[in-house]
C-alpha cells in the first residue's frame, strides 16, 4: 500500500466517499489509487470552482463531507471562492491539494507556491503530510476536523512522494467532537425577555432552521406573538407545503431595517446580529434597531435544539402544535416571461422533496413567496456572496441526493463564472433543471450603482454591467457540453419546458428571456 492508497482507504472508512476533481501532474499516484478503491466515487470537474462548489453542495444535502483533489497551489487558489461560500455555509469538506515532493521544494520549481497561505483563509484544519507513514493519520484527523460543529473546511496538502512511497496501512475513523452546550444566562434571558410582553424577534440560522427547529420556534412564536425571521441567505431550510415558513430579513439594508423596526427584543438563534450586506455612504452598517436589546440564545456550533426546547417549556408552548402551510398550488401562467410568471410555473410544477439552489440574483425575489405553499422542498442559498456557486451546488445536490430533482435558479451573468459544471452534469447524468434567467445584464449591478452614491453612471460605466455585443446563447453552450436546452420567450413556452425538464432524467437547460 502506497500514501495515496492509504488516504482514500482512510476516507472512505470515515465515511467519505466522493471526490471531486481537477487533478494533476503531483497527484497521478492520487488518480491511480481510484481504481483500487470501490468505494469512493470520483467526480471531474473542469475547472477548480466547480470542484469547490460541487464539494459544498454536496456536503450541504449529504450532512458529511466530500473530498476536493486540486493541483498545488493554483489549483486550490482557482476554487478558493466557493471554498469562501462553502465556509459561510458551515459545510464540511476536506481539500487533497498536491504539493511537490518533498525534495523537490526547495528547489522554487515553477508551479511552487505558498499553499498554505493560500488555504488559511477559508480553512478552519490546515496539514503538511511530511511522510506516507503519516498520511492516513492525516486524513483520518483531516475528516474529525471538517465534522466539528457547525461544519469546517479541512485542508491536507500532500507533497507527491508521500503519495508514491509505502505506507504502513490506513487509519481508523476519528469521533469527531459534539455540539458544545448553550450557555444555561442565554436560555433565561431569552425566556424572560418573550415573558415580558415587548416585542420580540427571532432571528434564525443553522439548526434553527433545520425541520426540527422550525417546528419548536413555531411553538414559541404561536404562544408568545414573537416575530420570526432567517438570515437573508441560509445554506439550507426546509420549506413549502407541511413546514412552518419564515420570511428572510431582506437584502437591502433600508427594507431590513423596516423589516425589524418596533423589535424591543432580538433573540439571536444560531447566528450573529445583522449587518448590511455592503456600506452605504450616510448609513449604518449595523441593523439592529436603536434601543433592542440583543440575546444570543445559541452559537453556531452550540445545541441549538435543546435551547429551544428548554424555551419552548419555559414559555409554556409543548402543547402547541406547530403551524405548517397548507399545500396550494397555483395555475399555469399566461402573458409575458418575467420573473413572476416563471416563479408562478415552478410552484405549480415543482417535484416533491425538489432542491432549489438559488443564485438567481435580481430575478429570483419573487420565488419564495410563490412557491412556500407548494410541495415541500429545500432551499440553498449563495451563503458567502462569491457569485460562481449556483450551477456547480446543484451537481453536488444532486449526486448526495440521486433520488430527487435539482433546480438550479441560476442568473446568467453569475452562470458564466463556472458554466463548465453543465459539463459535469451531463457526465453524471445528473437530474438537474437550470432555469437561466437571461436578461443579459449584471442587474444587481446596476442596482448597487446607484446605492452607493456613485455619480453620472455614463455610457462607459454602464457598458461594464452590460452582457450584449454579443449576446450569450445558453441554449448552444449547454448543448455544446452535452446539456438538453431549449430557450422560453414567454410564459406558456417556459411552462411547456419545464413540465418536460421534469419528465425527463438527466440535466435540461432552459433559458429563460426576461
Amino acid at each position: 500500500m502506497n500514501g495515496a492508497q492509504s488516504l482514500l482507504e482512510t476516507f472512505v472508512g470515515a465515511g467519505v466517499e466522493v471526490c471531486f476533481t481537477n487533478p494533476g501532474t503531483s497527484e497521478m499516484h492520487f488518480v491511480a489509487a481510484l481504481d483500487t478503491e470501490p468505494g469512493m466515487r470520483a467526480v471531474l470537474g473542469l475547472f477548480e470552482g466547480v470542484v469547490t462548489g460541487a464539494a459544498d453542495g454536496y456536503a450541504r444535502m449529504a450532512g458529511k463531507p466530500a473530498c476536493t483533489l486540486l493541483h498545488l497551489g493554483p489549483g486550490l487558489a482557482n476554487g478558493l471562492a466557493n471554498l469562501h461560500n462553502a465556509r459561510r455555509a458551515r459545510s464540511p469538506l476536506v481539500n487533497v491539494v498536491g504539493e511537490h515532493a518533498t525534495h523537490h521544494r526547495a528547489l522554487d520549481a515553477p508551479l511552487t507556491s505558498n499553499i498554505e497561505g493560500f488555504a488559511d483563509p477559508v480553512s478552519a484544519w490546515i496539514r503538511v503530510s511530511e511522510s506516507a507513514a503519516s498520511v492516513g493519520r492525516d486524513a483520518a484527523e483531516a475528516v474529525q476536523a471538517a465534522l466539528s460543529p457547525p461544519g469546517q473546511i479541512a485542508t491536507l496538502i500532500l507533497p507527491a512522494d508521500t503519495a508514491w512511497n509505502d505506507a504502513p496501512g490506513s487509519a481508523t475513523a476519528l469521533t469527531p467532537p459534539g455540539l458544545e452546550p448553550t450557555n444555561p444566562d442565554a436560555v433565561t434571558g431569552a425566556i424572560r425577555a418573550l415573558l415580558s410582553g415587548e416585542p420580540c424577534t427571532f432571528l434564525l440560522n443553522g439548526l434553527g432552521v433545520s425541520e426540527r427547529g422550525l417546528q419548536l420556534i413555531s411553538r414559541i412564536a404561536q404562544k408568545t406573538g414573537a416575530r420570526v425571521l432567517g438570515d437573508t441567505f441560509i445554506a439550507r431550510i426546509p420549506r413549502g407545503a407541511g413546514r412552518f415558513n419564515i420570511g428572510r430579513l431582506p437584502y437591502f439594508a433600508e427594507q431590513a431595517e423596516e423589516a425589524l423596526v418596533g423589535t424591543r427584543h432580538l433573540i439571536l438563534v444560531d447566528t450573529k446580529a445583522p449587518v448590511s450586506f455592503f456600506a452605504y455612504p450616510g448609513r449604518s452598517s449595523e441593523l439592529t434597531p436603536e434601543g433592542s436589546q440583543v440575546h444570543q440564545l445559541s452559537l453556531p456550533g452550540e445545541d441549538t435544539l435543546s435551547a429551544l426546547d428548554a424555551v419552548v417549556e419555559g414559555v409554556g408552548a409543548s402543547i402547541i402544535e406547530p403551524e405548517v402551510s397548507e399545500l396550494a398550488r397555483p395555475g399555469a401562467p399566461t402573458g409575458k416571461l418575467n420573473p413572476e410568471t416563471i416563479a408562478q410555473s415552478l410552484a405549480a410544477l415543482m417535484p416533491e422533496q425538489a432542491i432549489l439552489v438559488n443564485e438567481a440574483t435580481t430575478s429570483g425575489f419573487a420565488i419564495p413567496g410563490f412557491t412556500s405553499r407548494s410541495v415541500s422542498h429545500e432551499w440553498l442559498d449563495l451563503t458567502g456572496g462569491a457569485i460562481g456557486m449556483g450551477l456547480p451546488a446543484a451537481v453536488g445536490a444532486a449526486i448526495a441526493c440521486p433520488d430527487r430533482r435539482v433546480v438550479a435558479l441560476q442568473a446568467d451573468g453569475s452562470a458564466m463564472y463556472t458554466i463548465q459544471a453543465l459539463w459535469t452534469m451531463a457526465r453524471e447524468n445528473t437530474d438537474v433543471t437550470v432555469i437561466l434567467f437571461a436578461n443579459r445584464k449584471y442587474a444587481i449591478l446596476q442596482v448597487e450603482f446607484m446605492r452607493v452614491g456613485a455619480q453620472n453612471p455614463g455610457p462607459k460605466a454602464m457598458n461594464m454591467l452590460d452582457l450584449s455585443r454579443p449576446d450569450l446563447e445558453f441554449v448552444h453552450l449547454a448543448r455544446g457540453m452535452g446539456v438538453p436546452a431549449v430557450q422560453a420567450t414567454d410564459a406558456a413556452s417556459f411552462h411547456r419546458a419545464l413540465a418536460e425538464s421534469f419528465a425527463t432524467p438527466g440535466p435540461y437547460l432552459i433559458e429563460a428571456l426576461i
